[in-house]
């Protein structure tokens, strides 16, 4: 009898203890982190600054379309600029969205030489392949405005951003 008691005890106990253990570490799991003692201090660490990053895809010969993805670029920077929090964007244009960085076609060329004075945080780049392309059909040079950079492939230079973790915008 003295024998069934005490086996009946040590397992009460140890059930106890083993409920006790699943539900303190539940818990903690819960709130993510291990309990504090009430005289634990928390001490935030600095506050990080994340610098959002969008590329924008023109690959269409439409002013109006041309036109919307500069209106959310604009609104993009202006955003970020007013909650003071970092934006980087870059305009990739191949294909017949290349005539938006040609000085001689582009109808947008006056508005972005006023938003690069104005939002450094903004660049243009212009598909290699397309100026190389469309050289060759009309027989002569392709002029891109100033503020483009000439970048191989436009649609690499997409890839490789948005595999850096860059936004994706096709207006």
């Amino acid at each position: 009898m003295n024998r069934t008691v005490i086996v009946f005890a040590s397992l009460t106990f140890t059930g106890a203890f083993l409920v006790n253990a699943i539900q303190t570490g539940h818990a903690s799991a819960q709130a993510g982190s291990p309990k504090l003692n009430a005289n634990a201090k928390m001490i935030a660490g600095p506050k990080r600054v994340q610098t959002h990053r969008l590329v924008v895809q023109v690959d269409v010969n439409d002013p109006a379309i041309m036109n919307l993805a500069l209106n959310n670029v604009s609104n993009t920077v202006q955003h970020y600029s007013d909650i003071g929090q970092k934006i980087e964007v870059e305009v990739v244009a191949f294909g017949p969205g290349l005539h938006m960085l040609r000085d001689d076609t582009s109808p947008v060329k006056a508005r972005i030489k006023s938003m690069s004075e104005t939002m450094p945080e903004v660049a243009f780049s212009a598909c290699g392949n397309t100026k190389e392309n469309m050289a060759k059909t009309e027989a002569k040079e392709i002029p891109l405005i100033t503020q483009a950079k000439v970048t191989k492939s436009g649609v690499v230079r997409l890839m490789e951003l948005q595999e850096q973790g860059w936004s994706y915008l096709r207006p």
